[in-house]
């Protein structure tokens, strides 16, 4: 079975047509599988629009806290009530396209590899609509400071599109520390640290215009949240990841 966990916060004008659209696809694909929508504190009618949509689409689960926590909390949440036997983690915006799970999937499903993750970064990435050259920067300044700090060998780490199998996922999930943005860093500097093999994957990828990010605040947690990633797990080195090409 497929897990599929959806962080959401102030979601209510995209997450109908995310569920909805995610629903279909996983139905036609003739996989069985669930979707956890994960609630973190929201102040709009997000949750009560996806009760509401339980009835049409009864493998959708909502999980629900009053005070926000992070986006890292939220998948924590969510991971460690799956029952798959591969999670897929994703944001509720659809700029990674449901449809991209069918290149993750293979690497998993072959056995070879624990973990694959969507990346925006390789050169078969695509790439359909861009980020403003504000989080451009602030993504290149970051995956710089992750490289120097706590783990090298991605090309992007904080693409929130990554499948995992279903035990490692919760394993991981279940000791992570990081409650916000940084905590793709922390869950693949572990996963490394584990010996999990890694597949980085090109993947289509269309930037949402309403960004939840603020280029200050969430900055400088991000930079505090991988000095804690840093002396909680170390400066991971080792086998560098093999990137996807597009086959095998």
């Amino acid at each position: 079975m497929m897990s599929i966990v959806i962080p959401a916060y102030n979601e209510e004008k995209r997450i109908r047509g995310s569920l909805s659209e995610t629903c279909t696809y996983m139905s036609r694909s003739g996989m069985d599988y669930e979707v956890i929508v994960v609630d973190d504190g929201s102040s709009d009618g997000t949750s009560r629009i996806v009760e509401s949509m339980v009835t049409d689409f009864p493998k959708v689960r909502l999980v629900r806290y009053e005070k926000n926590r992070g986006k890292g909390h939220a998948l924590r949440t969510g991971v460690l009530v799956t029952k798959g036997d591969f999670i897929l983690v994703m944001d509720a915006d659809l700029s990674t396209p449901i449809e991209e799970l069918g290149k993750l999937m293979p690497y998993l499903a072959g056995g070879e590899y624990d973990i694959a993750i969507g990346s925006r970064a390789l050169a078969l990435s695509d790439i359909i609509r861009k980020q403003p050259w504000w989080r451009q920067g602030m993504g290149k300044m970051f995956n710089r400071i992750v490289k120097v700090l706590v783990i090298g060998e991605f090309s992007d780490t904080q693409c929130g599109f990554k499948l995992f199998t279903g035990d490692v996922a919760r394993n991981l999930f279940m000791e992570a520390k990081i409650d916000r943005f940084a905590y793709d860093v922390e869950i693949l500097a572990r996963a490394r640290r584990k010996g999990y093999g890694i597949k980085e994957v090109p993947i289509r990828w269309i930037n949402s215009p309403e960004s939840r990010v603020d280029p200050v605040k969430d900055s400088l947690q991000m930079l505090a949240d991988l000095v804690r990633i840093r002396f909680a797990v170390g400066k991971v080195t080792g086998k560098r990841a093999r990137q996807g090409s597009g086959s095998s």
